[in-house]
């Protein structure tokens, strides 16, 4: 192996469960070399040997054709290999100065000199064509500039390598599309990068090479130009992915959700839908066209200044989330870690946490009783758990956002609202998701879905409203006689 970094036979056991087994992994110099692999592959942990953070049992980390001991991320960084994680970690009430330079601030005798300081920084972030004040907060940033700061600082060390990590999970279109730029700007100045992604639509812009994983050992390396998508799911889940979508249900039932004339100044206006039990029914369009403002108001969280609402056929109003819950609609938010769970508690108390009512007697939670929906609710949605115990941060994120699931299924809804319901999650999950809405549709649910990837709303949907800029554009529909809903067709709406 010749290459800037390599894994050369790594194994890694934890619990006498091997999670690396004999990985061989090369980065070359100036290239993007995307790491995929379904969650619990092993990408995660190779990368924290890459950064010190764990010792491999057997085998070796080669940098620059040298076997070297990486015990520690400080040691990682000494030697050019830095990682931007997914999860932003920053100081929220510290300048971009003091951040880029925190531990190594320029100056005297104790004294700092920032003048110095803001000349350095300022050129920090030019070298990645980034314009953002140096005195500016890190808390008044936007998630993307953060990103960028973190990725100036870390290079700032004169790092050669660059590790990130889902790096475009929080970034709307325009700002994938500058991370990108930078990226190929990196790459031309003989920065190597390794790329780790759920979504398999980005590597066609800046992959070079691709390695996949799957139970910790490399099934796959090779460059991206000679495989497919389908080839790269197969890999992944190691199976072929016949059918990702299941037939859409054909059957429907009365009009379970209406809204007339919806509308919230600033964010949308005049809003008018249906959705039908048994139809699965998207809201698609760019960001910023209101989507999630209107199902927010559909569940009561925000006070709309026009229009009505009617469900199963009632003028009504819903006042809050517990009056929606009472209502029978459920919500499975965008953002489950921070809005659908509780992340240090367990599944079970996760799973009650919407239906505590159905769980109690006398004002008191029965833990038995909570238990065994639990445990039935983890058998129906196939949550890979050791038990109804086991503390909801140690899963994956599909089995994380399936207990989303499972708790407002709990609840016994009648129209189940989904919010990018993939986010985050790796495509072995996202079809079990899939399989999963469309059997609530075919149980005779009215499902709304708010998706930004085209094929979930292609794939799922029987009549799709698209919005933009707060406003309805207008309705797509598939039916036995014809089929109207195509990337094509939606993306002729947005405009």
């Amino acid at each position: 192996m010749h290459g800037m970094l390599c894994a050369k036979d790594i194994v890694k056991t934890f619990a006498g469960v091997e999670v690396l087994s004999k990985v061989n992994f090369e980065l070359n110099e100036g290239e993007i070399h995307a790491l995929l692999g379904e969650n619990g592959a092993g990408k995660s942990t190779l990368m924290k040997i890459f950064m010190g953070e764990h010792q491999p049992d057997s085998g070796e980390i080669i940098h620059n054709g040298q076997a070297v001991t990486i015990d520690s991320p400080i040691k990682a960084l000494e030697k050019g290999i830095a990682m931007v994680h997914q999860e932003l970690h920053y100081m929220p009430y510290v300048s971009v100065a003091d951040y880029i330079c925190l531990g190594r601030m320029p100056g005297r005798f104790g004294f700092v000199n920032n003048r110095e300081k803001t000349t350095y920084t300022v050129r920090q972030l030019e070298n990645i064509n980034i314009t953002i004040s140096p005195n500016a907060l890190m808390g008044s940033l936007t998630v993307s500039q953060i990103q960028m700061v973190e990725i100036a600082k870390v290079l700032s060390y004169g790092s050669k390598v660059l590790i990130l990590d889902e790096p475009t999970s929080s970034l709307t279109a325009r700002e994938v599309k500058r991370l990108f730029e930078i990226l190929k700007q990196l790459r031309s100045q003989g920065i190597s990068i390794i790329y780790i992604t759920h979504r398999l639509e980005e590597l066609a812009e800046v992959a070079d090479r691709v390695t996949i994983l799957r139970d910790g050992c490399v099934v796959k390396t090779a460059e991206y130009s000679g495989l497919t998508k389908d080839d790269i799911v197969q890999h992944m889940i190691g199976r072929e992915l016949e059918e990702v979508f299941l037939p859409k249900n054909l059957s429907f039932g009365d009009v379970a959700l209406e809204t007339k004339g919806f509308t919230k100044k600033g964010e949308f206006e005049d809003i008018s839908i249906q959705v039908r039990h048994g139809e699965v029914v998207g809201l698609s369009g760019l960001t910023g066209a209101g989507r999630t403002e209107y199902v927010t108001a559909l569940f009561g969280e925000k006070k709309i200044d026009a229009g009505e609402l009617f469900l199963y056929g009632n003028k009504t109003e819903i006042r809050d989330s517990r009056n929606a819950i009472a209502k029978k609609i459920a919500f499975v938010t965008e953002d489950r870690k921070k809005y659908g769970l509780n992340l240090t508690s367990t599944v079970s108390d996760n799973l009650g946490m919407a239906s505590m009512k159905n769980h109690s007697s006398a004002g008191f939670v029965s833990e038995g009783k909570l238990r065994g929906s639990a445990r039935d609710m983890i058998r129906e949605l196939s949550i890979r758990a050791r038990g109804t115990d086991q503390k909801v941060v140690t899963l994956s994120g599909g089995n994380q956002q399936k207990v989303v699931l499972g708790k407002w299924m709990l609840t016994k809804p009648d129209v189940i609202i989904f919010d990018e319901p993939t986010r985050g999650i790796d495509v072995g999950a996202k079809s079990e998701i899939y399989r999963i809405i469309a059997g609530l549709a075919n149980a005779g649910k009215a499902i709304l879905l708010i998706s930004s990837e085209m094929t979930e709303i292609i794939g799922l949907c029987n009549r799709v409203y698209v919005l933009h800029e707060g406003k309805m554009r207008g309705e797509l529909r598939d039916s036995a006689e014809e089929a109207e809903i195509s990337e094509q067709n939606i993306v002729n709406l947005y405009f």
